[in-house]
This record gives structure tokens, sequence and C-alpha cells, in this order.
């Protein structure tokens, strides 16, 4: 396993897949005016395909993905991930029905999950806790540079080829990478069997013992799940600037997506590579470090929705409250992969990702739009408002979580550092 004494080199591969995995996770709504259109579909059916669907399939795989990744070959279970999603993203290009989307999508979530729980066991081992939080930023630094991607696609040569000949040539491009990838030799057949993950079931139940034995791991989970609310309330931001701040549709979307981008990108990279330099001289590590970076956040995440629109602090507000979220993924996947055994970090960090796309994505966009809708009922002149701040104040709550989980932690250090990191 060569390729295992160049960690920088894994996790250039890694990011770059990931790069891709949000490309085509995105693509459906760098598109969905001419989707709509040449699919003859209504909005409830493209919320379906953009949100229900993926949450669904993505959610519920991630976990018995990130099982398989605790017992067998990480490369493989990515390659096939890969070559999954990326010859559904070229089945999408054929689509020419709702349900032939639909069913192509499903698949795209299912492969899309292989990626994020083996990558991130991959880096724990290959990264000692010194390093981890900084790889582990770079690595969801395909988030942002995804979705910016995507749109920046969509308007270049989508625009030119159109939205089915950009399907296709992604879905291409995916299977030129998932053949090589699969070459990787990982053999973890060579491994004692405690080291090695249980079959699915058992692998889960020894894991929800661990998070309910394990304070301080719970409540990073809990505090990591709840940030994610942000995300749902993202989903209103641009129809609240409209509806309520009067700003123009076509302007500000560009400016959302241009200032998500950057500042999306510069919260991966800072907050990874801040949180590893600060957070070994704190009590508590990196909960300590996610509690104080919230705290300092939480002032101009809250006066950005009472600020005038277009205003400085509006902006600056704008662009923290896009740089917060990404800046925990660090640290916080560092954290979380510090306190389990090797053996149960892949399928762990899919139990994360089910819990945040099933309660805070899939539940709480639901909430904002339910919630909106009975404002809007009962006559409030400003519901987006209300329901939006709402969003950031649980968001901002997460602090609370990581705060207990620095006092756990110091009761409960981190576990189960594997040999090979000691050099890393």
């Amino acid at each position: 396993m060569f390729w295992k004494k160049s960690p920088s080199a894994v996790l250039a591969t890694l990011l770059t897949i990931h790069l891709l995995a949000h490309i085509d996770r995105n693509m459906l709504l760098g598109f969905s005016p001419q989707i709509i259109k040449d699919l003859a579909i209504n909005n409830a059916q493209y919320g379906f395909l953009v949100g229900a669907v993926w949450v669904l399939s993505f959610g519920v795989m991630a976990m018995f993905m990130g099982t398989l990744a605790d017992r067998f070959s990480r490369t493989r279970i990515i390659a096939a991930g890969v070559l999954i999603w990326s010859a559904c993203t070229w089945a999408s290009g054929h689509a020419q029905t709702f349900e032939q989307m639909a069913i192509a999508r499903f698949f795209v979530a299912s492969g899309e999950a292989a990626l994020v729980p083996a990558a991130v066991g991959l880096l724990a081992e290959l990264f000692s806790e010194k390093r981890r939080g900084t790889a582990m930023g770079l690595f969801f630094m395909g988030i942002p540079l995804g979705i910016g991607c995507s749109f920046l696609l969509a308007g270049t040569i989508g625009a030119a080829h159109g939205w089915r000949t950009t399907f296709y040539a992604l879905g291409v491009i995916g299977v030129a990478i998932a053949v090589p990838l699969a070459l990787l030799k990982e053999d973890r057949g060579q491994l004692a069997p405690q080291e090695v993950g249980a079959p699915a079931l058992k692998q889960v139940l020894a894991v929800l013992r661990l998070i309910r034995g394990h304070r301080a791991l719970r409540f990073t989970i809990v505090g990591f799940v709840l940030t994610h609310i942000a995300f749902a309330g993202l989903s209103f931001t641009q129809l609240w600037m409209v509806n309520e701040r009067g700003m123009d549709a076509a302007g500000i979307a560009t400016r959302i997506g241009a200032l998500q981008l950057v500042f999306g990108t510069l919260g991966s990279v800072v907050g990874g590579v801040l949180s590893d330099r600060v957070a070994r001289k704190l009590p508590g590590g990196h909960a300590t470090f996610m509690t104080l970076l919230i705290v300092i956040c939480a002032p101009l995440v809250i006066a950005y929705r009472f600020a005038p629109a277009g205003s400085a602090l509006f902006y600056i507000g704008m662009c923290v409250g896009f740089f917060l979220p990404l800046a925990l993924y660090g640290p916080a996947n560092a954290a979380i992969t510090s306190m389990a055994p090797q053996k149960m970090r892949s399928t762990i960090s899919g139990f994360t990702m089910l819990c945040i796309n099933v309660f805070a994505i899939a539940i709480g966009t639901v909430a904002v739009g339910a919630a909106t809708d009975y404002l809007v009922a009962n006559g409030s002149t400003a519901p987006l408002t209300r329901v939006l701040l709402t969003t950031d104040v649980l968001a901002i709550a997460s602090a609370l979580f990581f705060a207990l989980a620095a006092r756990a932690s110091c009761k409960q250090p981190a576990i189960d550092i594997h040999p090979l990191q000691a050099t890393r």
C-alpha cells in the first residue's frame, strides 16, 4: 500500500473526488429552469428531486457504507461509489420523465454516500491528531467549491451545450476517476480482528452503544447536527432577501453564490488549520475551539437579520453566516474520529451524516417552510425574518453542546490512536 506513504496526495485525490460529488449533487439546482421545462414537472416534483429523494437515499446509505468501509478496502468502496453515482449522473442526462430522473438521482445519492464515511476514516488514519483538523477541513472544502462550480458550469458550458450534455460529460469524468482508484490496493484482511469492523448490524449496534456511553462523543455529534439547522435556513435566504428586504432577485442570487463560494471555502480552510493550532492549547481541545468560534461569530450572525439591507453590517453578517458552518467541519470531524476506535470511525461518520440529513436538512427545511406558512396565515408582516432568526439561534445553540463535550472530554480522553499516525 505504497500510496499511504503520501498522505497529502491522498488528501488531494479525496478533495478532487469530493468536489466532483458536490458538482454532480448540485447540478440540478444550476439547471432547474431547463430541467423543469424539459421534463414537464411541477415545483413539488422538483422539490422531491433535490430534497426528499436525496435524504431517503443518502442518509440511510451513508451509515451502511460506513460499516462496509470499516471492514473492507476503503479505496474500493469509494471507487464503487464514484462509479455508481457517475453512471447514474450520465443516466440523468437521458431522463425523459420525472420517474426516470427520480430513480437516477436516488442512485446518484446512494453512490455518493460511500465517499464521506470512507474518506473520513482514511484521513483519520493517515493524519495525526495535530494535523487532522486541517486535513478534514481541506477535504470538506469540496462542499462550497462544488456548489460554486456547479452553478459556474451551468452558466458556461451548460449554457452553450445544454444540461443533458453537461450530465453526460460529468458521468464520463467520474467513471474515468473510478477505474484507476479501484486499482489502489488496501488489504484490510491482514489486520487483527479487533482492528476491523463487525458485520453491518453488529457494527451499527456497537457504534450506538459507544455513542450512548461516551458523553463527549454524543455531545459533539448533537452539536454538529444542530449547526446544520443553518443550512435549512439557507434554503430560504434568497426568498427572504427579495420578499422582506426588497433586494433584486437576479442580482442577489449571483452575490449569494459568489460570497458562499468564497467564504464557505475560507471557512473550511481556516477552521481546520486554526483548530489544529489552537485546540491543543485549550482544555477540551477541538470542542472548546468550536464553542469559542461560535460565540465570537454569533453577534454578527444575529445582527445580519436586523441590519439595513445592503449595508456593510448586512454583508459582513451574511459572510460570517456562510463562513461559520463550514469552519466547524474540520474540528468537528477531527474531534469525532479522535474519540472513536479506528474500526468504528467510518460507521460513526455515516451515522453523523444520517442524523444531519434527516434531522437538520430534511425535517429542518420542512419545519422552516411550515412555520413560515403558519405565520403568513396569521398575518405576520415579516414571517421569514422571524423563522430564519430562529434557525440562527438554534444553530448558535450548538455551542452549548460543544461546551458540554469539552467538559466531558477532559474526563474521557481520545482513544485508539493508530501507530501509523505517530509519524504523520
